[in-house]
C-alpha cells in the first residue's frame, strides 16, 4: 500500500511563504469523496470550501481519494481552492481500514507538505461522515484550533433495508452522537437538521446546499406547447418516490401522456427494479415516453437540466427528507429548470408555487398528475417567467457568492475562541 499526493492546485496563495509576507490563517477541509464533483457531497464540500475563506484566503482542501471509486484519467482540479489530493494505491478491503485510520496523519503530512504549520490553519471543516476519534484529536490537538462539522444529512432506519444490521447508518449515528458530544460549531443543511445540533448544544448556522450559477448556461428547451420534457437526476434509493412519479403520469389521459416524456438520469432501469420503489411492470401501460439512462457525467447532467421544462422530485414528509435538503434543487434552479415538487425540508422557503416550479399538494400519484395536468396547460411565456424566477431564485439564494460573508464570519468566529 503506499501513499501519494497525485495533485495539487495550480494556484498558490498571494501570501504564502514565498512572497516574504505573513501567511494569513485560513481554513482546511478534510474529505474522502470524488471530490469536487463526483457526488452530491463532494459538490456541497467544493462551495462550503469557497465560501468559508475570508476575503484574500483560499481554502486549503485535503481530500483523500476514495480507494473504492476508479481515478479519474485526469488528476481533479477545483477552481477557488487549493486542493491536495491524496490517493491510496490498492484496492482490496484489508487496505482500506489501515487508510482510513491513518487518514489524519496522513492529512497532516501533505498539509505540512504545503508548508503549513501550526498557526496557519485558523479551523479544520469537517463532513459529519468524518467525524471519528482519530480525526478530530489528531487535527484539533496537532493544528491547535477548532473543528467545525457540517451536517448535510441525519438518516433514519427506513432508508436502509437493514436497519441497524447496516454498517454506514451505524458509522452515521456514531459520527452524529461524535459531533454532538466534542464539536461547539456546526454548520447544517436545513432548519430542522439545525434544531436537533442546537438542542445538543452547538451553535448551528444553516446553509442550505450552494452553487455557482455561472457553471450553468441558460437552458433553451422548445417550447412547453411543442411538449412537456420532464427530468428525474439522481440515484433515487429509498428517499425519492420514483413510483408515484410513474404512477402520476401514468394516471393522465392518453392523449396528455403522449405528450409527456420523462427522462431518469442515474439509474438504468434494471437499477430502479432492484433498488427503488419503482415497480417497473407499470411501465409497460404508460403511453409517455420513459428512458433511463443510467450514471451520466455531471456535464450530461447540466445539459439535460438545459433541455428540460421542470425537473421532478417527489420525497416523504418528515425523517430524513425533513432533516436533509435535496441539492438537485439548487441546481435545477440554477439552470432555470423550474421544479415539480412536494414541499419537504426548507424547500418551502425557496420554491413558490407558480413561480419557481410547480408544487404538489401531497405526495401521492393523484398530487403529481394534477401538477403535471398544470404544467401542460401552461402558455410558453409563463414558463418562460418560471424559469427566469428559478435562476434568479438560485442566484439569490443558493450561490456560494452570497454566503461568502455569513459562512467564512461564522467559521472565523469559532476560531478566535
Amino acid at each position: 500500500m503506499t501513499d501519494q499526493t497525485v495533485a495539487v492546485d495550480r494556484h498558490p496563495q498571494p501570501d504564502d511563504a514565498s512572497t516574504g509576507r505573513a501567511v494569513r490563517p485560513r481554513p482546511l477541509l478534510v474529505g474522502a469523496y470524488a471530490f469536487p464533483h463526483g457526488d452530491a457531497t463532494s459538490n456541497r464540500l467544493l462551495q462550503l470550501a469557497r465560501s468559508a475563506a475570508p476575503e484574500g484566503t483560499r481554502t486549503l482542501v485535503v481530500n483523500d481519494w476514495p480507494c473504492e471509486v476508479a481515478f479519474p484519467a485526469r488528476p481533479p482540479d477545483a477552481t477557488g481552492v487549493d486542493l491536495v489530493t491524496l490517493r491510496i494505491r490498492g484496492l482490496h478491503r484489508l487496505t482500506r481500514m489501515p487508510a482510513r485510520l491513518a487518514r489524519p496523519v496522513r492529512v497532516l503530512r501533505a498539509v505540512r507538505g504545503r508548508g503549513v504549520r501550526r498557526g496557519d490553519v485558523s479551523v479544520v471543516l469537517l463532513p459529519m461522515a468524518l467525524m471519528t476519534l482519530g480525526n478530530w484529536a489528531v487535527l484539533r490537538l496537532v493544528l491547535r484550533c477548532p473543528v467545525v462539522v457540517d451536517a448535510s444529512e441525519r438518516h433514519d432506519r427506513r432508508q436502509f433495508r437493514r436497519g441497524w444490521l447496516t454498517p454506514y447508518y451505524v458509522r452515521h449515528r456514531w459520527s452524529t452522537f461524535l459531533a454532538t458530544r466534542l464539536v461547539p460549531r456546526a454548520t447544517a443543511v436545513s432548519t430542522t437538521l439545525a434544531g436537533y445540533l442546537t438542542g445538543h448544544g452547538l451553535e448551528v448556522l444553516v446553509v442550505p446546499p450552494q452553487v455557482d450559477c455561472d457553471d450553468f448556461p441558460v437552458g433553451r428547451p422548445p417550447a412547453p406547447s411543442t411538449g412537456l420534457r420532464l427530468l428525474y437526476a439522481g440515484t433515487p434509493g429509498r428517499k425519492d418516490m420514483l413510483d408515484v412519479i410513474v404512477r402520476g403520469i401514468s394516471l393522465l389521459t392518453p392523449e396528455q401522456q403522449r405528450r409527456v416524456s420523462l427522462t431518469i438520469a442515474g439509474v438504468t432501469r434494471a437499477d430502479a427494479a432492484a433498488r427503488s420503489d419503482l415497480d417497473v411492470a407499470l411501465l409497460d401501460g404508460v403511453a409517455a415516453e420513459v428512458r433511463f439512462l443510467g450514471r451520466v457525467p455531471r456535464d450530461t447532467v447540466l445539459t439535460l437540466l438545459g433541455q428540460s421544462h421542470f425537473s421532478m422530485l417527489v420525497r416523504p414528509t418528515g425523517g430524513y427528507a425533513a432533516n436533509g435538503f435535496p441539492s438537485k434543487v439548487p441546481e435545477s434552479l440554477a439552470a432555470g429548470c423550474p421544479v415539480l415538487l412536494n414541499h419537504t425540508s426548507d424547500l418551502a422557503s425557496y420554491v413558490h408555487d407558480g413561480v419557481e416550479g410547480l408544487v404538489l399538494a401531497g405526495n401521492t400519484p393523484e398530487d403529481v398528475r394534477q401538477a403535471v395536468v398544470r404544467a401542460l396547460r401552461l402558455r410558453d411565456e409563463e414558463w418562460t417567467a418560471m424559469s427566469r424566477a428559478a435562476r434568479s431564485r438560485a442566484r439569490e439564494s443558493f450561490d456560494h457568492r452570497a454566503w461568502r460573508d455569513r459562512v467564512s464570519a461564522f467559521v472565523a468566529a469559532g476560531s478566535r475562541r
